[in-house]
């Protein structure tokens, strides 16, 4: 009993590394976070309407860990327990990169690897063009798409959030109203979505693999963005948008790719 009582109270005191942490950004936004395990830095940027806990639902973040690396998981500013400002000019000017360069100079991490999934990606691309840090990035679930400023798309899912809702953005509209996210926010996000042009992904130094289901055109093409990056490679697996990024294929992939 005694020896119970003394886990417990271990327990108590313990600061778990899976536990929510938090960094005040360059505005004073709070940005959410988790760091877990140990080793080589992975940092993990989660899509559109999703928080960091939609790592936790993959093969990729414990086989990550299993394999002895630390993984960096954020909320994206307007997300999940991050801030969730009101205001345009809180998402204008890549406000979102420059959060992510912030936490990894908050944590001192000076080299480290990278994976986005559907707008994380989107996140993740124009963050290679801002550092030369990241030395291995994965662009999962993401195509050539947004590298057009004026991608119907985004503007379709931008006007869905202000309202102006169709049949074809009334489900995500009603998800995000099931999950309590912020519908504001969410506007502003795809109001100023991160834009890298074709020449701007040229210039990318680090590694990087486009990884992509064998269903999944949603964004476009991913061979086409694979072709403008310079050190890059494409790999397919199976699956569609939704699911891909949770399948133990794709897990497999990045883990063979670091």
């Amino acid at each position: 009993m005694r020896g119970n009582f003394a886990l417990i109270l271990f327990l108590i005191g313990c600061t778990c590394s899976s536990q929510t942490k938090y960094f005040t950004s360059f505005d004073d936004t709070k940005i959410a976070y988790t760091d877990e395990g140990e080793g080589k830095p992975v940092l993990l940027i989660h899509g559109f309407i999703n928080t960091r806990k939609s790592w936790e639902k993959t093969e990729l973040k414990q086989a990550l860990l299993d394999k002895g690396y630390r993984v960096i998981a954020p909320d994206l500013r307007g997300n999940g327990d991050s801030d969730k400002p009101q205001d345009d000019e809180a998402y204008s000017k890549n406000a979102e990169v420059i959060d992510m360069l912030f936490l990894m100079g908050e944590l001192k991490i000076y080299k480290y690897n990278a994976v986005g999934y559907s707008r994380g990606s989107i996140i993740l691309a124009k963050l290679l063009t801002q550092t030369r840090r990241i030395k291995k990035a994965v662009l999962g679930g993401m195509g050539i798409d947004f590298t057009n400023p004026n991608w119907k798309r985004r503007i379709m899912f931008r006007d869905a959030f202000a309202g102006q809702v169709t049949e074809e953005t009334k489900d995500a509209v009603n998800y995000a109203k099931s999950v309590q996210a912020d519908l504001k926010s969410l506007y502003l996000q795809q109001k100023y979505q991160p834009v890298t042009s074709k020449r701007q992904l040229k210039v990318i130094e680090a590694k990087v693999l486009v990884l992509a289901g064998d269903q999944d055109l949603d964004n476009g093409n991913p061979a086409a963005l694979q072709a403008e990056i310079p050190k890059s490679k494409l790999k397919i697996v199976k699956g569609d948008h939704n699911d891909t990024y949770k399948t133990k294929d794709f897990a497999e992939a990045v883990l063979s790719f670091f």
